[in-house]
């Protein structure tokens, strides 16, 4: 399959196909928002079940009032200081947003990305496109259109090319509930630090008064390798005697230092060496990727500091260990 051009993607995209898009984060599949036909594609594609909302991704701030309802005082400060970038902002819902974009919950999940290709391909499209990432349900985001899975690429109606993605993680999601915090859904590209220097305080998901999921990879497994992932501190002790025992390993390091594990070493990658917490998201999945084609037993990890965009690395880390 060869690259789209804008135009050819436009066109798709107005007649209810799904195309898989670039933005700053991971690459995307996307649909319109406002077509359920072309809606349920995405779902289909992924094999993602429909309580799961998508992130409905705007060209300029100008469509935000044409997908969100309302949109409070605190939303509009995030979307001037953030926007466009990795953040997200879940909102109550306009109209014109169909219920199997929402996953039948008042809100929606909404956000500009930083890529002037996703942008021009959304006003090509002649409406705001719903688009997770261009994965099979569950498994590791592609940043890379080569990180792209077969058996997606076969039931796709074309992709974009746009290089390698900038953050390398998806976004982080900011909620806006009555009568409560800001919440933060889940961690991403932008630090919850520099958000509440900007709004104060954001609440944990923990302290939710509503159903979750209320935005996307909230799930307990979720990014996940084919291959099993362990973090160095936390293997099993059945997989440690397989490690003993000669089992092959691929490793996924940070730093300098790194604590030795045994096995039969078949890679090793390192997020970075310089404890770079930018240089890590961008590498994350492009390197889970790497590993998991070389088909060893087990991936072992370094743990992340959780702090600043380390925050993002450890939860996908985390829940693609959970599996």
């Amino acid at each position: 399959m060869t690259p789209l051009d804008l135009a050819a993607a436009g066109e798709i995209l107005q007649n209810g196909g799904v195309v898989v898009i670039p933005t700053e984060t991971v690459y995307g599949l996307a649909a319109r928002a406002d077509r359920p036909d072309a809606v349920a594609k995405i779902f289909n594609v992924k094999g993602r079940p429909s309580n799961d909302p998508l992130i409905v991704h705007i060209a300029d701030l100008e469509q935000l009032p044409l997908v969100a309802a309302e949109i409070p005082h605190e939303a509009w400060e995030l979307a001037g200081r953030f926007w466009p970038g990795p953040l997200t902002l879940v909102l109550p819902k306009s109209s014109v947003i169909p219920d199997s974009v929402t996953a039948k919950l008042p809100t929606v999940a909404v956000r500009l990305p930083d890529h002037s290709i996703a942008r021009d391909v959304i006003r090509s499209a002649r409406f705001p496109l719903a688009a997770p990432s261009a994965n099979l349900f569950g498994q590791t985001s592609p940043t890379r259109t080569t990180d792209l899975h077969p058996a997606l690429i076969e039931k796709i109606d074309g992709y974009l090319e746009g290089g390698s993605c900038q953050v390398g993680v998806e976004s982080t999601i900011i909620g806006f509930f009555p009568q409560q915090p800001p919440l933060l859904l889940r961690p991403g590209g932008v630090p919850l630090e520099e958000i509440e220097e900007v709004i104060g305080p954001v609440a944990p998901l923990a302290q939710a008064k509503v159903q979750t999921p209320l935005a996307p990879g909230n799930l307990p497994s979720h990014y996940a390798p084919e291959t099993p992932l362990y973090f160095v501190d936390a293997i099993l002790d059945e997989v440690k005697k397989e490690l003993v025992q000669g089992a092959s390993i691929c490793r996924l390091t940070f730093g300098q230092e790194s604590e030795d594990v045994a096995g039969k070493m078949i890679a090793e990658l390192n997020l970075s060496y310089e404890s770079d917490l930018q240089e890590a998201a961008r590498n994350l999945y492009k390197m889970m990727i790497e590993l998991d084609r070389r088909k060893a037993r087990y991936i072992i990890v370094d743990r992340v500091p959780a702090i600043g965009l380390g925050r993002a690395i450890c939860d996908r880390l985390e829940r693609a260990a959970a599996r």
